[in-house]
């Protein structure tokens, strides 16, 4: 078998089917357009200020307080957290009293009005003292259901589009394994669901669409890949029959699997039809070496993968059929090399990968094309980096806190939170793409 730090990399598909559908578009605003900065000042590491205004009606502390901790948690909005007695009033006749709420560093600020059917949205600009933007978002029943909550998400996730231009990661989720088990949890932390029975489950990893989830299932008579479909049908992978199988990574595009198989001399990659039933192609000859955990670029054309066939484990680049493999990084004669579990950044800028330093695992990222590296962690021992859907927030296990539990850092600002707290540890993370309601 292959050592735990290397065999742990890849990932698994499975769905919450709560999250399945398209975006919603129901009682749409015309005068709401995605992706304008409104505020006028913002650029590449600035943080507009953003005041949410208090909001009156059903659940409006939870909507408040919802929209406020997902501009905050994404990174690119200061928001002004304001007690409701400390909000200035509006001016006598209800319009917004734009020079004292600029002189509270708010360049934004958000009017929040319930309706039966969701919320509506009005974002004002206090630099140009004007109404900029509204839009109506429908908020399914029960409130606070996990439903009304990736609802709401959405509304986050918007609003920051048109702030700053870049869409929020609110309505994502994040899936990691615990006591055997697969489980998903929103971004925030909240709405915690377990996925699987325990079953030996590891490296889960979401499909680009969400639409399924694949993972590593450890039973008596080895590791096999399974992919599970919204609804909880599943299917076991036995395009490749025998021996061990395990780590999958889907194509951009979700048609292709790539998973880790060996028998006794080494593992090799193999390409399969993820929902097909063509035979399997080989796509790396280790000659006894053991090759895992392969990442896919964006546009689909190559591959990130752990691999120890120079006699030390290290990440290599190839195309896509595995010809043309390369190392990710060159080798530094005293090195203590040990680089493993790449993951691609959706952007196609940066590789994440988790490197031995000084005897233990640190969250690392290169530059795909000016091969900078960067070291994101040093605090006790972080390994399993997968990308958020923005290229710029990193999932990761971390034992800081004295158990393995999942953690996220801001790869611009550093800042670092956790997200999960069980007593039974959590580990290999993966992020999902943005979910839509309905």
């Amino acid at each position: 078998m292959i050592p735990r730090p290397f065999t742990v990399a890849c990932r698994f598909l499975t769905f919450l089917s709560v999250f399945v559908g398209a975006t919603v578009e129901s009682q749409q605003d015309t005068t709401w357009k995605e992706g304008v900065r409104i505020t006028g000042v913002y650029t590449p590491g600035s943080k507009p200020g953003v005041l949410v205004l208090p909001v009156v009606g059903a659940n409006a502390d939870s909507i408040r307080a919802i929209l406020e901790r997902d501009f905050d948690y994404g990174n690119r909005i200061n928001v002004i957290a304001l007690p409701a007695t400390e909000v200035p009033p509006p001016n006598a006749d209800g319009t917004l009293n734009y020079p004292l709420l600029a002189r509270l560093r708010a360049n934004v600020v958000l009017k929040i009005t319930v309706a039966s059917y969701g919320v509506n949205v009005a974002v004002h600009s206090t630099g140009r003292g004007q109404l900029e933007q509204s839009k109506t978002f429908a908020l399914p029943t029960p409130a606070l259901s996990p439903a009304w909550r990736l609802a709401l998400h959405n509304v986050s996730d918007e609003v920051e589009q048109a702030v700053t231009g870049v869409r929020g990661i609110a309505s994502t989720r994040i899936l990691f394994v615990s006591a055997g088990r697969v489980w998903a949890v929103d971004s925030d932390g909240e709405g915690l669901s377990p996925l699987t029975q325990s079953i030996g489950a590891l490296t889960p990893i979401w499909h680009p669409k969400a639409s399924h989830i694949a993972y590593t299932s450890m039973t008596d008579a080895g590791a096999t890949v399974v992919l599970r479909e919204a609804g909880g049908a599943t299917r076991t992978l036995t395009y490749t029959p025998g021996g061990t199988s395990y780590g999958p990574a889907f194509s951009p595009d979700g048609s292709t699997m790539v998973y880790a198989h060996g028998k006794e001399a080494g593992t090799d990659l193999y390409a399969v039809n993820a929902f097909g039933s063509d035979p399997a192609r080989r796509i790396t000859v280790g000659r006894g070496s053991d090759n895992s955990s392969p990442t896919f670029s964006p546009d689909g054309r190559r591959i990130a993968f752990t691999t120890n066939r120079a006699g030390h484990v290290d990440v290599y680049i190839s195309d896509a059929d595995g010809t043309n493999a390369t190392p990710l990084l060159p080798f530094t004669f005293g090195d203590q090399l040990y680089r493993s579990d790449p993951d691609w950044s959706p952007d196609g800028r940066l590789i994440a990968f988790q490197s031995q330093i000084a005897g233990s695992f640190q969250i690392m990222t290169v530059g795909v094309r000016d091969g900078t590296v960067r070291r994101l962690t040093s605090e006790r021992v972080n390994e399993n980096p997968s990308w958020a859907p923005d290229s710029r927030h990193l999932v990761f296990t971390s034992n800081r806190t004295g158990s393995r539990q999942i953690w996220i850092i801001d790869t611009e600002s550093s800042r670092t939170r956790q997200v999960t707290r069980g007593a039974a540890g959590a580990r290999m993370a993966a992020w999902s793409a943005p979910l839509r309601w309905p």
